[in-house]
């Protein structure tokens, strides 16, 4: 070992050293932080599946990929981070000696191989990711960037420390191949000797070439050590982790879409017979109260953005922005976490847990982190805003697009169920809504008695459960489409299309109620748990003796669809659910109803959040419009699981929207740029936005908002208006 050899390998073991234990320090941190969390009992079963999703997501990169370059170039910046870990091990026996290498493999031709294409690769990668960061900077000129909020000196660094330690371990091999070291042929690394071809035989600068690429390995470490909430670092460990703990691990998209997680308290679902709120938690009111889960979400965020740059509410100006609400709370409980780990907090009643000396030491900083409320306003010092909060209209666009599988709906509608049990804070126009849910049943008001009116002309009897020996569907009518004039008309549109081909259906007429969606996504759990067991008790009595497979339930509603087949279960109503359109492409496919009139003038078809993104059905309403119109439907450049919400979710359908431009508004105009006359919904909730952002656009007589069924039944029933004519839609 020469002197250069003597002082490289000293630095090395110095440098690195450091390094490892400050990052010892920063995973305890991190561990201690996160099981500071409530329990979350259920992440842990089914290990098999969760094993199987991870390295399918992972290795897979089936989220990333959605977005292809971006994706692609990630995939061999990762392969590339976890394959030449190997080489920045290897550059430890180099800085001992020149011609050192891995034992055993270190000297096999195919690692040199994969080793140098991946190197290859994943320098093409990064450059790419560097430039589109750079495109997509935030003071750049016009629009806003997925990147705004985002820490960009930690993504440039990080950026930078993958291209020089790529960089710098060509540069080792090309002085092994200009001082004969290199035991690899052309063939197989072609770039490491083109660089030899042009380094000098210095038989040193292979030792001091890999202290340089230790240095920044290990600088690289040092810093994210000392920064444990740069999560475009540290997402690459705790990814793994975090998709491995998913909620459903069997679902194909986002875990988090689709049912919301049921109220807990110390892991266990919350009993409101049994609740006391001095003892159970309702909701979220302090950060530790999320579950493990959630501070390992928080923990986990990249900064990459692509949640914000999806999410409805950011993309028409208002201030939530999925990403910066993740990095608020994850900044909070991390700043907060001081006086957590001295035994600090508050009980559910609101007093001090901690004694005085145990919060003696902690510093001023975290103290007065704790002392701020988690929703409050700016003046109040909030961690987050209430406009943040209620912005939301739980279109799952975050979720879907989140390549590590966090599960912001979850999150926000636990801090607003505290919010509305135990703080009565929330919008006001939502409190006549909840109101008209406690005393009549549906969030209009309207009498019960008058959920049968739709069926009045029909020209065909509609039969009630009871009535009727058997009947091989429940019809959920739904309170929009007994109630609002514009889905009776796709609940009479649905009735006459089941009943032209002959499928046997019946409807609890006034013996059903709201099915608590609304309720619900506003954080009204108690409300929506009342009037969930009563449907499920009126179900239950409906389809009595039934097996779950012949216990089968149509909607028309998304939310309805979502609500009764996905959360009833929790509360012992199991149902095989299906949406309208889906039975309706069936029946035209088994030929059962015949479209004969093709409907012209050009369709496009708005994909409701609830039937698209939270629950996968996105062929089946383009199958029956494509035999409605005989010919290709025309999409809008947002569609599928990235269509653009119409706003109604999250009970946004009662809130006045007061901040920036309308997301309705936006959607007709995506609408309206495709040329179609006809834009085709499968939602009543989006008919009633769109129908009212088409009106304010002015363009009622050009433009016709529609459902699905009604497209249909005027294909197949040329003669027959789809209904009833349309009516003026009322305004909202």
């Amino acid at each position: 070992m020469g002197s250069v050899q003597i002082v490289t390998t000293i630095l090395a073991a110095a440098i690195t050293a450091v390094a490892v234990w400050l990052a010892v320090r920063a995973v305890m941190k991190m561990t201690a932080v996160i099981r500071l969390g409530q329990p979350a009992p259920e992440r842990f079963g089914d290990k098999g599946a969760r094993t199987k999703k991870m390295l399918v997501e992972t290795a897979g990169h089936t989220r990333m990929l959605k977005w292809s370059v971006v994706g692609a170039a990630h995939w061999f910046v990762m392969v590339g981070f976890i394959v030449l870990s190997l080489l920045v091990l290897e550059a430890y026996f180099e800085v001992v000696s020149p011609g050192g290498g891995l034992p055993i493999i270190g000297h096999w031709t195919i690692f040199g191989l994969a080793t140098e294409w991946i190197g290859i690769l994943g320098l093409a990668g990064i450059l790419v990711l560097m430039a589109i960061r750079l495109r997509n900077r935030p003071t750049r000129p016009g629009g806003r960037s997925r990147f705004t909020g985002s820490t960009m000196w930690q993504g440039y660094f990080v950026e930078w420390v993958v291209l020089l330690v790529l960089i710098f371990g060509f540069i080792i091999r090309g002085f092994k191949v200009a001082t004969d070291h290199f035991e690899y042929p052309v063939w197989a690394t072609p770039l490491s000797h083109a660089v030899g071809a042009a380094l000098p035989a210095w038989t040193a600068g292979v030792s001091v070439a890999a202290v340089i690429k230790i240095a920044i390995s290990m600088t690289w470490l040092i810093v994210i050590s000392l920064n444990v909430t740069m999560g475009v670092a540290w997402h690459r460990f705790l990814a793994f982790p975090n998709i491995f703990f998913k909620r459903d691990p069997e679902k194909p998209a986002g875990s988090g879409l689709g049912p919301l997680r049921p109220m807990t308290s110390e892991g266990k679902p919350l009993d409101f017979e049994e609740a006391d709120p001095e003892k159970d938690q309702f909701g979220v009111a302090q950060v530790e109260q999320f579950s493990w889960k959630g501070l390992l979400d928080f923990s986990t965020c990249t900064e990459c953005g692509r949640c914000q740059s999806q999410c409805p509410a950011w993309n028409t100006g208002k201030p939530l922005s999925p990403k910066l609400l993740v990095l608020s709370l994850r900044d909070h409980a991390y700043a907060k976490a001081p006086y957590l780990l001295a035994g600090g907090g508050k009980d559910l009643t609101g007093e001090e847990k901690a004694t005085q000396e145990q919060l003696a030491g902690v510093d001023v900083l975290a103290m007065a982190e704790a002392d701020r409320p988690l929703i409050g306003t700016a003046e109040e010092g909030g961690v987050i805003d209430p406009d943040v909060l209620w912005s939301c209209t739980t279109c799952g666009a975050c979720v879907e697009q989140c390549p590590v599988d966090i599960e912001h709906v979850d999150h926000i509608v636990d801090m607003r169920r505290y919010q509305v049990l135990i703080e009565s804070s929330f919008p006001s126009e939502a409190g006549v809504m909840l109101r008209n849910l406690e005393n009549k049943g549906n969030p209009w008001g309207a009498p019960q008695n008058t959920r049968e009116d739709w069926t009045k002309g029909l020209g065909f009897e509609v039969p009630r459960v009871g009535e009727v020996d058997d009947f091989e569907y429940l019809f959920w009518v739904g309170c929009a489409g007994a109630f609002e004039d514009r889905a009776k008309k796709t609940t009479r549109a649905v009735a006459t299309l089941l009943n032209e081909a002959g499928v046997s259906f019946a409807i609890l007429g006034e013996g059903e109620t709201c099915s608590g969606d609304p309720a619900r996504r506003i954080g009204n759990e108690f409300v929506f748990q009342m009037l969930a067991q009563q449907n499920v008790e009126t179900l239950n009595e409906a389809f009595d003796g039934r097996e779950k497979s012949k216990r089968k339930i149509v909607a028309t509603c998304p939310h309805c669809f979502n609500t009764l087949g996905n959360e009833y279960g929790q509360l012992g109503g199991e149902f095989e659910v299906v949406h309208h359109t889906q039975l309706l492409a069936h029946l035209v496919s088994a030929g059962k109803l015949t479209p004969v009139q093709p409907v012209d003038g050009g369709v496009t078809y708005h994909d409701p959040c609830y039937l698209g993104r939270h629950n996968r059905i996105f062929a089946a309403p383009r199958e029956v419009l494509g035999d409605s119109i005989q010919g290709e439907l025309t999409e809008m450049p947002r569609n599928s699981e990235r269509s653009f919400c119409c706003g109604a979710g999250g009970a946004r359908m009662w809130m006045e929207e007061k901040i920036g431009k309308r997301i309705n508004v936006d959607r007709v105009e995506e609408a309206m740029s495709t040329g179609a006359k006809t834009i085709a919904v499968g939602c009543p909730f989006c008919s009633t936005m769109l129908n009212d952002g088409v009106n304010g656009k002015g363009a009622g007589e050009q433009v016709e908002v529609i459902d699905v069924a009604s497209v249909l039944l005027r294909s197949v029933k040329p003669e027959a208006p789809a209904g009833e004519p349309e009516v003026a839609p009322a305004a909202s």
